[in-house]
């Protein structure tokens, strides 16, 4: 029966759906006080070199593209060269906004890729195992993000600073990456945010302006952005209680 088992996890996986991992990482860093916070330094790597590792981990990625700013090509390149990496890798310029990026790495997708798994350069503590998740429910649905629920009570105001409306906190999420979405899906949603020069915040808001079904699941909280300086302090805080795990 074991035999039996092994065979049929066999024939599931090698007709599991490919997978491309597109990692956004041609912002500007504008609140990390100079520098750019994918190349500072966090628990003896570079940022990148964290999230890249999590991605090269896990086993239902099979490519990995990075839309990065033309001048960071170079160092980003070196810092995919010295970790390691085991999956196929591209390295393409970014667009003047992280819609551009995105689309311009979803275009350059093996054609092959029938889910597009997006996420955030600075976003280095994800778990292999939660991207795995996430992609498995990706198959299942047009969309998934992670999330988690707001903890703090969100305030609505005008130009004033005179509160308009307190929202019910039960109803409101932190999304979070990697997003990951049905490719052809994806790729529709993106091109029509841009040719409407619509203002999208995340992968997922483009993805719902065509009116597609958009589902969240359970983030992590530790899964958090590099944003400010005392994001990498936080962040730091955090590998140090994992024992370094991914270096």
């Amino acid at each position: 029966m074991g035999k039996l088992w092994d065979k049929l996890r066999g024939i599931r996986e090698k007709h599991r759906p490919y997978c491309t991992a597109i990692i956004a990482a041609a912002g500007q860093s504008q609140r990390m006080n100079g520098g750019d916070k994918l190349l500072m330094d966090l628990h003896g790597a570079p940022v990148l070199m964290w999230t890249l590792r999590a991605l090269d981990r896990s086993s239902l990625v099979d490519e990995i593209i990075i839309a990065a700013r033309k001048d960071l090509l170079l160092e980003i390149g070196d810092i995919c060269s010295r970790a390691a990496l085991t999956k196929p890798i591209r390295i393409i310029k970014g667009g003047e906004t992280r819609l551009a990026s995105v689309l311009a790495a979803a275009v350059e997708a093996d054609p092959r890729a029938e889910l597009i798994a997006v996420h955030d350069g600075a976003r280095p503590l994800i778990r292999t195992e939660m991207i795995d998740d996430l992609i498995r429910q990706g198959n299942s649905t047009f969309a998934v993000a992670p999330a988690v629920p707001m903890s703090d009570t969100i305030k609505m105001a005008d130009g004033n600073g005179r509160v308009t409306a307190t929202p019910d906190r039960k109803t409101l999420f932190a999304v979070q990456t990697p997003q990951v979405f049905q490719s052809s899906i994806l790729k529709a949603a993106l091109q029509s945010a841009m040719d409407a020069g619509a203002q999208v915040t995340d992968d997922c808001s483009a993805v719902e302006r065509l009116g597609k079904e958009v589902y969240l699941t359970d983030g992590d909280p530790e899964n958090i952005k590099i944003t400010t300086p005392l994001d990498l302090v936080i962040a730091n805080a955090i590998l140090e209680q994992r024992g370094g795990e991914g270096v």
